[in-house]
């Protein structure tokens, strides 16, 4: 575990009963927040109420949850500004970070939240920008929830007129929070609400001082939910193997022709599922468009379209699932009758004829089972 460094460690870190969380939004459609709210292992609820062992208890600033409003609302973002919070906290961004003197120059503002007073005693809208700045120094952690706010996303776009980008490229290869830790990305257009909440978690408890430090990649995602490419938990990966794959939506076989990228994608949304458990793009059909990765949107352009890749490992796939699938559907065919009925040479189903199997599938399963069984003695034999 890493060494807390002074800032923080006069918060009283070895027992915290509580601490903030600052949600900050930039460039975004609130779709992460919809996501998080949606979490439900551990659910946003379970959070707020510290009701999950060995965790403290989360005290929430979200500009759209709060039940407060105006300066009583705005009141622990100024002193957790300063350093004057006198409990620890995170700052959870949302949105990309858009470069405000672009907007300044013409006397507006890209995203703001809370005013100040100009030298008139007029309410200015205070920058998001300036707030994530400001607070990032005496944060225990940034975290960076959905794609705009990790790598800059849609709102980066190419041609954009904001020079939006993520919150790393913001403060810096060389930031480090309170507690010592780069910016924490968790990508995705949203990402899942667990992967949200649950990463949130990890990061109390190593603050709480009970769990180590959750282990993050170069890009400072969670390891143990980006570690993978969508292909490989796909449920449809099994008919990519097979050479097999879908040439129109709503076809079940692998999507890879008609426009996934989930091959070369890192993101666990097959495993985890889109909400409970359920859903996800691939599981209902959707091919994988790469929406957790720094180079979306403009790297898996145009959407829905064949990647160029496709055409030699499809290729490739297909000479070999010839072969193997054939093999498979050959091995099935004995697997899916009872010795009673080899014995008596027919299937006794009123469901539909099932043929007696030819002299050349006879012999080669007959292969099969040599070899099945050279190291064990086949069922019922002396």
């Amino acid at each position: 575990m890493i060494a807390l460094n002074d800032k923080f460690a006069s918060l009283g870190s070895d027992h915290i009963d509580e601490v903030h969380a600052f949600w900050i939004a930039g460039g975004s459609c609130d779709g992460c927040s919809i996501a998080a709210v949606g979490a439900s292992s551990p659910s946003v609820e379970d959070l707020l109420r510290g009701v999950l062992p060995g965790m403290p208890k989360v005290v929430l600033h979200h500009p759209v949850l709060s039940v407060s409003a105006g300066e009583e609302f705005m009141r622990p973002f100024r002193l957790a500004a300063k350093g004057e919070l006198g409990a620890p906290f995170v700052v959870i961004c949302e949105g990309s970070i858009m470069d405000e003197r672009i907007a300044a120059s013409t006397g507006g503002y890209w995203s703001g939240l809370g005013v100040d007073e100009d030298e008139n005693g007029d309410p200015q809208p205070i920058p998001s920008s300036s707030w994530v700045s400001r607070m990032s120094q005496y944060a225990a952690a940034v975290i960076a929830v959905g794609t705009c706010a990790t790598w800059g996303g849609v709102p980066a776009a190419a041609g954009n007129p904001t020079d939006a980008a993520g919150v790393m490229d913001f403060l810096g290869k060389d930031y480090r929070s309170a507690l010592g830790l780069p910016v924490v990305n968790l990508p995705g257009c949203a990402p899942q609400g667990d992967n949200i909440t649950e990463t949130i978690a990890a990061v109390l408890l190593f603050l709480h001082g009970i769990g180590p430090l959750p282990e993050f990649d170069e890009l400072g995602r969670p390891s143990w939910l980006f570690g993978e490419t969508v292909h490989r938990g796909c449920t449809r990966a099994g008919f990519y193997e097979e050479g097999k794959f879908a040439e129109e939506y709503g076809d079940k076989e692998c999507l890879v022709e008609v426009g996934c990228w989930g091959p070369v994608v890192q993101c666990n949304i097959n495993k985890r599922g889109a909400m409970n458990g359920q859903g996800g793009c691939m599981n209902i059909g959707a091919p994988c468009i790469g929406c957790t990765m720094p180079g979306f949107p403009d790297s898996f352009a145009p959407f829905y379209a064949t990647p160029p890749g496709t055409f030699v490992s499809s290729s490739m796939s297909k000479i070999h699932g010839s072969i193997i699938s054939n093999l498979r559907e050959m091995t099935q065919e004995f697997q899916n009758r009872t010795a009673k009925w080899d014995k008596e040479g027919h299937v006794p189903s009123g469901w539909g004829h099932v043929p007696e199997p030819g002299i050349i599938k006879k012999i080669a399963h007959f292969a099969y089972q040599k070899m099945q069984f050279r190291n064990s003695p086949k069922p019922g034999s002396k």
